[in-house]
């Protein structure tokens, strides 16, 4: 007498809910922390907040990210940079854009001209 363990077709949604189980539970960490950036952008776009006010909400959002371990987002140095250079502090515009050309070399080329157009004349 043979004995099957399940019927025929039983055992397909076992083995797809273990799958999708463990892919599920597998999910990777974000690579970069956004923190305040995209909103500080958004602010930057509709001119309500002084370039100042949107350095300083920067800067506290790269100490946060510091402290967490984690990486600042790309484009993230290259604003700060841009804001830097609109309140008229061109050598830690120039810190930033290297800082951001040293993290995303594919944004050399924007960096380099940045570089340049920040050099005091």
């Amino acid at each position: 007498m043979k004995t099957t363990f399940m019927t025929k077709g039983a055992w397909l949604p076992l083995v797809a809910a273990t799958l999708l189980g463990g892919c599920a539970a597998q999910r990777p960490a974000p690579l970069y922390q956004w923190d305040a950036y995209q909103p500080q952008v958004y602010e930057y776009f509709k001119g309500q907040s002084s370039p100042q006010q949107q350095i300083d909400a920067l800067e506290k959002a790269r100490q946060t990210i510091r402290a967490q371990g984690k990486t600042p987002p790309p484009g993230f140095h290259a604003h700060l940079g841009m804001l830097y250079a609109s309140v008229g502090k061109d050598q830690d515009a120039q810190q930033e854009f290297v800082a951001e050309e040293q993290l995303f070399p594919e944004s050399s080329t924007y960096m380099d001209f940045l570089l340049k157009k920040s050099k005091p004349q």
